[in-house]
């Protein structure tokens, strides 16, 4: 007989041979713990690699897209607006708008005071109508200012830019835009459509695309003829309208958009889009943004000045900022409103005094609203940025931007229909577009 020893419970062992008693289990906690402890280990280096990946990969991105939108104009002329442009294109708009909130709300525009000295021009004479030449529109007439009592020379205009065939295309003038800011000054300009020909220039931003037949920057062949380039509307995306060009809607057209429309022989009109201007054959260009702020000679109706949304996403939410407008008179004229401490009314009632029967918002602030105007040493030379001048000399990128290979937005051109000079024929025969919604 084979004698038995009983072991203790904790020598037993399992049915793998191995040992189950307490002191097993106790080392068997003890392992799970060291093993736990060396998977949260883990895992938080793991996590920590991961981070700092992921932060390493922000920090590149933070580099190339922010570096870029820094040094890039076509953020905006100050290094404030491109990093709040990029920021605002980024999902940081909300952030933009309470740091220009608190900015504005301690910068409010000035009340009273005088316009600084030289600001306002005194024309040397009296626009008049030229007898003779190639068609061209009645001078235009004084506005009447808004501030008393009226400033010499405010509101009276001045010839600027260059001749079409020895005949002014091309008035401006200067003036305080209401009673109550009257150190600011905006500018306004005239042009005479019979003597000037439109063109929309696209770009890789607004509207995005292309290529197109006509962007920045503008050709030498271009530049022969160019009278004065201005800023469109806003981006894509906030216009709430639609764009065509080269043939092609790039953006569907909103009926009832204010819209700023180009015909094949040059001429151009701003309409209530599917009212006063449909898509026919003879129309080349359209570019839309918002609706109407004037129509039948009036501000449309519930225009509200403290409005910061409807009419554009103003800088800090404030209220006077620059901002741009164009409109069209009864004799198919177009003038062009910008400048600073605007609140929609007043831009509104400022193309009204300009005798403007319809009338659209162009874009707003400072960085975007520019109007320029060239004069070349011959009368069919060739415009430059040295050449160039703005409407307001305060205004931001120069008469050179529109010249320059980095523009992205979008603009338009006037230009001399008499590029070479009229001749006899194309002077009783150039063909005109007379559809009623040119006027």
């Amino acid at each position: 007989m084979v004698d038995t020893v009983e072991r203790p419970p904790s020598s037993q062992p399992n049915g793998a041979g191995q040992a189950t008693g307490p002191a097993h289990r106790v080392r068997h906690r003890k392992l799970r713990r060291v093993r736990a402890r060396q998977e949260r280990l883990y895992r938080r280096r793991r996590m920590k690699a991961i981070i700092a990946v992921i932060l390493t990969g922000l920090l590149i991105w933070l580099a190339i897209s922010l570096g870029g939108a820094l040094t890039n104009p076509v953020y905006g002329s100050s290094m404030s607006a491109r990093f709040a442009e990029w920021a605002r294109q980024n999902g940081g708009g909300s952030i933009i708008n309470k740091v220009e909130n608190f900015w504005y709300s301690h910068h409010a525009p000035k009340v009273g005071g005088a316009v600084p000295r030289g600001a306002i021009k005194t024309p040397v004479s009296p626009p008049t109508t030229a007898a003779d030449g190639p068609p061209h529109l009645p001078a235009p007439v004084a506005m009447v200012p808004f501030a008393s009592p009226a400033l010499a020379g405010e509101g009276q205009w001045s010839p600027a830019g260059r001749l079409v065939d020895g005949i002014p295309a091309l008035y401006t003038t200067e003036l305080r835009p209401d009673a109550v800011h009257t150190s600011y000054v905006v500018g306004v300009a005239w042009m005479d459509t019979r003597l000037l020909h439109a063109t929309l220039y696209s770009g890789s931003q607004i509207p995005g695309g292309g290529p197109f037949t006509h962007t920045a920057p503008i050709q030498a062949t271009a530049a022969n003829s160019l009278v004065s380039a201005f800023n469109a509307g806003f981006l894509s995306g906030q216009s709430n309208g639609g764009y065509y060009t080269d043939g092609k809607t790039l953006l569907p057209l909103r009926t009832g958009a204010a819209s700023a429309v180009i015909y094949n022989d040059g001429t151009m009109t701003v309409a209530d889009w599917g009212r006063d201007a449909t898509l026919t054959p003879n129309v080349v260009a359209v570019r839309q943004n918002l609706n109407l702020i004037v129509d039948g000679s009036q501000p449309v109706p519930g225009l509200n000045a403290a409005d910061t949304t409807q009419w554009g996403n103003t800088l800090g939410g404030a209220i006077y900022v620059y901002r741009s407008g164009l409109g069209v008179t009864p004799s198919g004229a177009l003038v062009y409103v910008g400048g600073p401490g605007l609140n929609i009314t007043d831009l509104a009632d400022l193309l009204v005094r300009a005798g403007a029967v319809r009338a659209m918002e162009l874009d707003i602030n400072t960085d975007w609203v520019n109007y320029s105007f060239y004069n070349p040493a011959s009368p069919y030379g060739a415009a430059t940025a040295a050449n160039g001048t703005e409407l307001l000399p305060q205004m931001t990128g120069g008469p050179g931007r529109y010249f320059a290979s980095y523009w992205a937005r979008d603009f338009f051109t006037m230009s001399s229909a008499y590029p070479t000079g009229p001749t006899p024929t194309t002077t009783t025969t150039k063909p005109r577009n007379t559809a009623p919604s040119h006027s």
